[in-house]
């Protein structure tokens, strides 16, 4: 029986570390127990020389055919996803992050949900924190199309480095468009708002990689501008009403103005609420479960 064809869309830039993006590569391709039949890698500006040679050697002993996308300045996230968006191939594209790891029965998962006519269709995530390894959180977002267009008025539905989609559902709806930090979530709205059929999984099918700043990234004035102009595009495009559009920049504005550690205590928070709303995952499964406001 033949399978849909797919491509990986996996961009890097200067500060990814090389030995990550070696094993995020990896974990598309040769892991895979169904392996894409294109990875576009899209490099975001120049490298330094250990994340060009990194990339070579991934080239070259690579058995997944490999387009290299060079953009000759840094262009930020959604461009360079636009840039490598136009260089897959096929119609179903998989994200994939530069120090993330998918695991293996990812795409034997997922391909099944795009075949039946989903979309879009994300997973879970579970942390992954070198410091603490075996310490991470799952993080479990709204599994059905209700649970999802619901979720989207408030926080983002989908972990964007999980998810695969139908380009041409991201061609209708406009393609990722800069939004300094929050260009997924602003694609994701415009999908769901033009009748995109959507799902994800419940189970954690991708390790994400978290560090000493990632409380500090959730927050600060450069979220806070971006987060504050996702709240009138929502609101123009008629997505949210007045009352959520309210509710939102009191509380994700909010969010974003308070200090590292109140931001930490407070996600950790959300987590257990989740932890008891949260569907069971498997055995192995054993951390607590939870999202944040991204």
């Amino acid at each position: 029986m033949t399978r849909t064809a797919f491509s990986v869309l996996l961009p890097y830039y200067r500060n990814d570390d090389p030995a990550h993006l070696r094993r995020s590569f990896l974990s598309v391709t040769g892991d895979q127990t169904v392996p894409p039949d294109q990875v576009v890698l899209v490099q975001d500006g120049p490298t330094g020389p250990e994340l060009d040679a990194t990339v070579r050697t991934l080239l070259d002993d690579s058995a997944v055919p490999v387009e290299h996308v060079r953009l000759e300045s840094n262009v930020g996230l959604a461009r360079a996803l636009e840039a490598g968006l136009s260089r897959c191939r096929h119609e179903i594209v998989a994200r994939q992050d530069a120090d993330d790891v998918s695991l293996p029965e990812r795409f034997a998962r997922q391909l099944p949900l795009l075949e039946q006519g989903l979309d879009l269709v994300g997973s879970a995530i579970e942390e992954l924190d070198d410091r603490r390894p075996g310490a991470g959180l799952v993080r479990v977002p709204p599994a059905t199309q209700g649970e999802i267009v619901g979720r989207a008025r408030f926080a983002s539905p989908f972990n964007h480095p999980t998810v695969v989609f139908r380009q041409s559902a991201v061609r209708e709806a406009g393609g990722y468009q800069h939004l300094d930090l929050l260009e997924d979530y602003w694609l994701f709205v415009r999908m769901i708002a033009r009748g995109a059929r959507v799902a994800n999984d419940p189970e954690p099918l991708v390790l994400y990689r978290v560090d000493a700043g990632a409380y500090r990234r959730r927050g600060g004035r450069r979220l806070l501008r971006s987060e504050l102009e996702l709240q009138k595009r929502m609101r123009r495009i008629g997505f949210t009403t007045r009352a959520q559009y309210v509710r939102n920049v009191l509380v994700r504005g909010g969010y974003r103005v308070l200090g590292e550690p109140i931001r930490r205590a407070l996600y950790r928070s959300w987590v257990l609420v989740a932890t008891r709303r949260a569907p069971l995952l498997s055995a192995r499964h054993v951390n607590p479960r939870g999202e944040d406001p991204s």
